[in-house]
């Protein structure tokens, strides 16, 4: 599907699949590649609230949709908004302002407070207790084999469609590692996950086999030189 996501009270966009909402926006990322989204119905890939309302779509269907706090990020709980010692921060202290994100064992919240050397942290998630509202279309649905492995490659592997190349034999799927994918960071965790994606949605294919494939560079011929005539030598 295709959508933007923002969030209600103050119509900020913090979510989209379309680079034009992205750049009008002003969250635009130059490294995102902004194309539809893969979402797989019932499997929680997305807030609650969205995954209801997909199981009730088709193909083409666009829609408007909001999406309450218990069935997006949750209610607000002062339980987690903390007050801690500014020393805690350690050398970051004197960088903290509010409004920052920070990670304090192992958990991150927003600084809420800073005052009498002490910081308060919320830990709530930054959309708890706030209604999103999605603007989306769904685009297609993946029925074939065909269909599906491509569709998970393309999640896994933010690059152009053109690049991902596999081929369907009998009851295995070759997959050629594009190169732009090969430094990839995590590479090997990327392909188990494919793997297990694959095997749970294309229940056909029981090995997925990954091929690393790589081109050996164009050299340029080098210019070809002139030979000079030897001077003939004449005998006295």
């Amino acid at each position: 599907m295709d959508y933007t996501a923002k969030v209600k009270d103050s119509n900020e966009v913090f979510e989209t699949t379309r680079e034009a909402d992205a750049k009008s926006s002003s969250i635009h990322d130059a490294n995102v590649k902004y194309q539809p989204r893969l979402i797989s119905v019932g499997e929680s890939w997305v807030l609650k609230g969205l995954d209801d309302a997909l199981a009730n779509t088709k193909a083409g269907d666009k829609l408007s949709l909001e999406v309450p706090p218990e069935k997006g990020f949750g209610m607000r709980d002062t339980g987690k908004v903390r007050m801690i010692p500014l020393r805690k921060l350690g050398e970051d202290a004197e960088k903290v302002t509010v409004g920052d994100a920070i990670e304090i064992d192992e958990r991150t919240g927003i600084v809420r407070f800073i005052g009498s050397g002490r910081v308060q942290v919320d830990f709530n998630h930054r959309f708890a207790g706030k209604t999103i509202v999605y603007d989306l279309n769904v685009i297609k649905s993946l029925d074939t084999d065909q269909d599906k492995v491509m569709g998970l490659l393309k999640r896994r592997f933010p690059i152009d469609e053109s690049k991902i190349k596999f081929e369907i034999k009998g009851a295995a799927v070759d997959v050629n590692i594009p190169e732009e994918a090969m430094m990839m960071e995590g590479l090997q965790i990327v392909k188990r996950s494919i793997a297990n994606e694959i095997f749970k949605f294309v229940p056909a294919l029981e090995k997925v086999n990954f091929v690393d494939s790589f081109n050996k560079p164009k050299q340029e011929k080098p210019a070809e030189q002139k030979q000079e005539k030897p001077v003939q030598q004449k005998a006295a």
